[in-house]
């Protein structure tokens, strides 16, 4: 029996994504040879990679000055790309610090060059985001860095800074393809691809090719996008299955009715668990009403005793990864595309049992 899946990553996958995999997994569209066993130069990888990259252009409205690829790494090597590449000497990068992710993000440019925070909730325990209207940029901004959606706060920004003077950059790793995002409002958007994309191992990047300009043209070979764009991610051996695995993704979505419709299944989906924590007491969401996340919902119970019961009876429910991150405790439903709307019914449903049996 297929067990309900919410963690928040690497996360649920589409069952027909699973299944085109393991029947194409061994001879992969009659060619003789697996996916996974082909060259990436030419033949058919390079198809199936052409016609992913098309996939992606198309689903999000993806223009043709900006370049789009894959690097292996995950997200976290971008941390320290971004500030090597665009952090030159005489600028300040600003950062927005709204929970775990951006912190690190900030942390690895502080060791690369200067670096203005222009914006941070420790003290609220990263639970807002600021009003982007009223961010104050450093003269000579290199970059603007956001994090579109905190995994572990579980906050998201309903409204994105506009491009003014500094170029954006923004990490979308869990929330990218869930609703429909303006890409020329941004000069580079990135992120893991195992929560709303496929399975771990590849991270996309969205880049304006007029950013390129202004990157430090003095690095090694892995590290200069330049290389990256000239060669379309493929200066080295990419991670060849979780692309093939993003690709059956993006059709699956395309065959869902495109980002609009994972758009609407989103708002119903957290809807359902968010109505639940809101009903009474016995729970509570920490975050900003005006910020909550959709794809990922922390909450916490009473006391600690309760949410330990509570994990420990959703997993003999057939629920996973319902455990909040380590570094704060409390609750977590991960809600990615993917995620099918009769499981997150189920858990409302058994949230509210939980409630009954122990409010």
């Amino acid at each position: 029996m297929r067990k309900r899946n919410f963690f928040a990553g690497p996360s649920v996958l589409p069952m027909e994504v699973l299944e085109e995999m393991r029947d194409q997994l061994v001879d992969y569209k009659g060619n003789g040879i697996s996916m996974l066993e082909t060259s990436h130069r030419g033949g058919m990888f390079e198809d199936m990679y052409d016609e992913c990259l098309q996939s992606f252009r198309d689903l999000i409205g993806i223009p043709d000055d900006y370049d789009v690829y894959f690097l292996g790494g995950g997200a976290t090597l971008q941390f320290a790309m971004i500030p090597f590449n665009f952090l030159l000497p005489g600028t300040q990068a600003a950062y927005c610090k709204t929970g775990t992710w951006s912190n690190k993000a900030c942390s690895d440019a502080q060791k690369v060059g200067s670096v203005a925070v222009v914006f941070d909730d420790k003290e609220n325990g990263y639970t807002h985001l600021p009003d982007v209207d009223k961010l104050v940029l450093p003269e000579n901004c290199s970059y603007l860095y956001i994090c579109a959606n905190e995994t572990i706060g579980g906050i998201e920004y309903k409204k994105f800074p506009k491009r003014g003077s500094a170029p954006i950059i923004a990490d979308m790793s869990s929330d990218f393809l869930s609703r429909p995002v303006d890409v020329s409002n941004f000069d580079m958007i990135y992120g893991g691809v195992q929560k709303n994309l496929g399975p771990a191992g590849a991270t996309f990047i969205i880049m304006k090719k007029s950013l390129l300009e202004r990157r430090n043209e003095n690095l090694v070979a892995y590290f200069d996008y330049g290389l990256h764009a000239k060669n379309k991610g493929l200066y080295n051996t990419p991670p060849v299955a979780s692309i093939w695995g993003v690709k059956l993704m993006l059709d699956w979505i395309k065959k869902m009715g495109g980002v609009a419709e994972m758009d609407k299944r989103a708002d119903l989906k957290s809807g359902m668990i968010y109505s639940v924590i809101d009903s009474s007491d016995f729970w509570r969401s920490p975050v900003d009403p005006a910020v909550r996340s959709r794809m990922n919902i922390v909450f916490r119970l009473p006391s600690e005793e309760l949410e330990a019961k509570f994990v420990e009876e959703s997993k003999k429910a057939g629920m996973l990864g319902l455990k909040g991150h380590r570094s704060v405790g409390g609750l977590r439903a991960s809600l990615y595309n993917a995620c099918p709307i009769e499981d997150v019914q189920a858990l409302a449903d058994f949230m509210k049992e939980f409630e009954r049996k122990n409010g």
